[in-house]
């Protein structure tokens, strides 16, 4: 039977907090853990950027790689075939060498990936897309393992939030500045090999100021990477969380930031200035929600109600997006709500780590993070095969096309509503006070 740890408290608080009276230095080391967290955040920003971009240049990417619509989608959608499963092997990764080692080649893996992307060869776009999301894929995880590992439980929802508020920054930056800078005459191969170099020079600065890891000295036997992905995958509440956040994710990975633009301008006749500031609303409104919804989940003390509200009001605005009466509502609210309520996907990552062992937190998020996503690399080529065959040869897509075929993230979202109802509440109100577990760890 595997060893147990000494003291059943100390695995509820984060390493810097059991050991704060017994190293001086711990005040010191939440400054440098704060500095490091911004920077990861600062990867994540432009990270989305390279996510959100290409909604934006869809005619011009069509043209410069002689594809359809149809065929960009699915050369785009690559960014998540990278993204999902390296997040497992970025959770792993936290765990097993902490982030200032890791983080930074991945850093430098997205910034070829986009200057790859650059070079409008078919294959070299498509690797570069996939180098994107691979190595994309360790800004978030980079950046909630460091949140999680050096600040209070009790500040986990509202940290975790404020690090996708970051990510859906850059996601609205990938649409609300580029689609003009594109409109103006930027060319697409220059913006991407801009967004490279600048991606690169991020990795540096990571590899400067990322503090390196403080670990314990004896950790305790479990602490595996097998016997964590057992753990984490054995557990139904990490199931739950990654459907749940997976089913939650899609409205804006696939809708918004592929199709929105286009949907804007076929369905609805929008101008391309128009629809693109109206689909930026979606992540303004995630640089909103996310801190704003985990902020109330703290305070609440409760994960599940705040999920559960959220998601119903993401469930109508979004049937509201897709049949509701244009003019009726002002034109930049439903896109600003819909990300405000979106941003209740993040509490998932929350729960997830409340809900496993905290050494296995960098795991943790990585399954949450992969079960997210698989969603939208397996489902994103479905959704754009769908939509060409509706609109059959003429390849002319109308609003009931549109409708017919984003339908099922109606039920998605109902379902992901549904599921929460099965999660166990893991707010701070059915746990111990932290008073009560740091006299535990230093009686």
């Amino acid at each position: 039977m595997a060893t147990q740890p000494k003291n059943p408290a100390a695995t509820r608080v984060p390493y810097v907090l059991q050991n704060r009276e017994r190293n001086p230095q711990a005040g010191q080391n939440l400054k440098i853990a704060a500095i490091a967290w911004l920077v990861a955040a600062i990867y994540y920003f432009f990270q989305y950027v390279l996510r959100s971009a290409p909604s934006v240049m869809m005619p011009q990417l069509s043209t410069a790689l002689g594809m359809n619509m149809v065929g960009v989608a699915s050369v785009v959608g690559l960014f998540y075939y990278g993204y999902s499963p390296f997040s497992l092997i970025a959770g792993a990764g936290m765990d097993l060498a902490g982030p200032r080692k890791i983080v930074p080649i991945a850093a430098a893996a997205a910034g070829l990936g986009a200057l790859l992307f650059a070079t409008g060869n078919t294959t070299a776009v498509s690797v570069g897309r996939l180098l994107q999301g691979a190595g994309g894929v360790f800004a978030p995880v980079g950046a909630i393992y460091i949140a999680s590992k050096y600040f209070r439980p009790s500040q986990a929802a509202t940290l975790i939030g404020a690090t996708q508020m970051f990510g859906m920054a850059g996601g609205a930056a990938g649409q609300f500045i580029v689609g003009p800078l594109i409109a103006r005459g930027l060319a697409w191969d220059t913006f991407w090999i801009g967004l490279g170099i600048t991606i690169l020079m991020i990795s540096g600065l990571l590899l400067t100021l990322l503090p390196k890891d403080e670990t314990p000295k004896d950790p305790v036997p479990q602490q595996t990477i097998g016997r964590g992905f057992y753990l984490v995958f054995r557990n139904p509440q990490s199931i739950l969380c990654g459907l749940i956040a997976g089913l939650l994710f899609i409205p804006t990975t696939i809708f918004d930031m592929v199709w929105g633009v286009r949907y804007l301008q076929d369905a609805h006749g929008l101008d391309y200035a128009s629809a693109v500031f109206r689909t930026a609303m979606v992540p303004l409104g995630w640089i909103i929600g996310c801190p704003l919804l985990g902020f109330i989940s703290d305070r609440l003390r409760r994960r599940k109600p705040v999920i559960i509200g959220a998601a119903g009001l993401l469930l109508v605005c979004l049937a509201w997006i897709l049949f509701g009466a244009p003019g009726v509502l002002p034109p930049y609210l439903l896109g600003l709500v819909a990300g405000i309520a979106s941003g209740s996907a993040m509490l998932p990552y929350t729960v997830i780590k409340e809900a496993n062992p905290p050494q296995f937190g960098g795991i943790a998020t990585g399954v949450v993070n992969f079960l997210n996503f698989t969603f939208s690399a397996l489902l994103g080529p479905v959704f754009g095969w769908l939509l060409q065959y509706l609109s059959g040869a003429s390849g002319t897509m109308q609003l009931h096309h549109y409708q017919i075929a984003f339908a099922p993230l109606l039920l998605g979202v109902a379902i992901a509503i549904g599921l929460a109802f099965f999660l166990k509440e893991t707010g701070s109100s059915t746990q111990v006070s932290l008073s009560q577990v740091e006299q535990e760890v230093h009686p």
